[in-house]
């Protein structure tokens, strides 16, 4: 048990029973405030405008976050340096920086501070077991210096990759959570999510589940998957979902990232905070205690979250000051036909318009079928240069 006055760890939590709200996507949500580059979606804002990252932190912490995870998504040396990308700081300084900042809005709340690692250039470029994880433990070394809860190995497409993660941040000693960005067909070699699962907790997670590229009906099954392969094995795991903020029933293996919206034109899909309490309801019923969001996710999402999962939790969000429960606020409204919403079975019932006569419902995912080891996955430090861009536009032009 942890001493009094200090704070449970995320094991103690989930081990208890207890709901863990994670937090939501630093990349997009940053992106669209002008701190975060769309293309290499890479967190130097966490050095260079510390007070936006701060700040998002103390968004989602108010909306019911128990987890600050640092900005450190492709914070790797590989990835910030990738394709002419130039930068004004260091991997070391954009992790340190991220850290501390985590901890900062953490200590203003009943939250722990998670670090995190995602997949890699060089995994994808076919570089060594040991390139790859030497790559893993430069970030790792910074969250072992401050200090961090717990770490987070997080969007793999390929669950080999997602193991050697595992395996070093292992050897800190501090809990492990392990989540791959696939759906129901597995990774992109084939391999199913139950035995990801398998091999995850194999190499040493204690916690394994999904993120991102799918929306949360998606990622609760695939999650599902996990379990039943898990428990399937003899062993045991906690889980953990945090998907997309968008409706993706029309994505193939590879996720909202081959839909042709992807990613500038993504709005009309967005989940709304009613499909948020959905998709808690539906996670916790699953057996996933450790639910929070990716890519697309804004505070009033995780607060929708905490909102739904509050008898559970036994509290609301600070956040809830300001918002009636199924829109119980609308009672004040001026306008009648407005107060007449101020009810659950309404906005339960309500099929939201898109306001777009001439969209369609669906899209068509690209689906050029490549992964690690195909030449056009091959990374490099150059800018891409418009010899290379050339062949990829005709392909895409025709379809192909």
């Amino acid at each position: 048990m942890a001493p009094a006055g200090a704070k449970k760890g995320i094991l103690e939590r989930l081990d208890a029973g207890e709901v863990v709200v994670g937090d939501g996507g630093f990349v997009f949500a940053l992106e669209k405030r002008g701190y975060v580059k769309a293309g290499p979606w890479t967190p130097e804002a966490a050095a260079e405008h510390p007070e936006a990252v701060r700040q998002l932190h103390r968004e989602f912490l108010r909306a019911g976050s128990n987890v600050m995870q640092t900005f450190t998504f492709y914070a790797s040396d590989d990835k910030l340096e990738n394709r002419g990308h130039t930068q004004r700081f260091t991997g070391q300084q954009i992790n340190e920086a991220a850290c501390d900042l985590a901890r900062e809005v953490a200590n203003e709340g009943d939250a722990l501070v998670a670090g995190g690692v995602s997949q890699t250039p060089s995994y994808l470029s076919c570089k060594s077991e040991d390139d790859v994880k030497t790559i893993f433990k430069k970030q790792i070394d910074v969250f072992v210096q401050k200090d961090v809860d717990f770490l987070i190995a997080e969007y793999f497409e390929h669950v080999e990759e997602a193991e050697w993660a595992v395996q070093v941040l292992k050897t800190t000693g501090k809990p492990v959570a392990a989540t791959l960005c696939i759906g129901p067909e597995g990774d992109l070699n084939g391999v199913s999510p139950g035995d990801c699962a398998v091999r995850l907790v194999k190499a040493g997670a204690q916690i394994v589940g999904i993120n991102c590229h799918f929306d949360p009906e998606t990622c609760v099954k695939t999650v599902k998957m996990m379990k039943e392969g898990v428990e399937k094995a003899g062993l045991k795991a906690h889980y953990m979902s945090q998907p997309l903020a968008y409706h993706t029933p029309d994505c193939n293996r590879q996720g909202f990232i081959d839909l042709p919206e992807f990613p500038f034109s993504l709005e009309p899909r967005i989940l709304t905070r009613w499909d948020m309490q959905k998709y808690a309801r539906e996670a916790y019923n699953a057996g996933i205690r450790y639910i929070g969001g990716c890519c697309g996710f804004e505070p009033y999402h995780i607060r929708a979250l905490a909102e739904e999962l509050a008898p559970e939790r036994g509290f609301l969000p600070a956040g809830s000051e300001k918002h009636g429960t199924w829109g119980s606020g609308l009672d004040m409204h001026t306008k009648p036909w407005v107060r007449a919403r101020a009810r659950r079975d309404y906005w339960e019932k309500l099929k939201p318009a898109s306001g777009r006569p001439f969209c369609p419902s669906m899209s068509m995912p690209d689906g050029w079928g490549i992964t690690k080891g195909h030449a056009d996955l091959m990374q490099q430090k150059e800018a891409t240069s418009q010899d290379q861009l050339k062949p990829l536009f005709d392909r895409a032009d025709k379809g192909l």
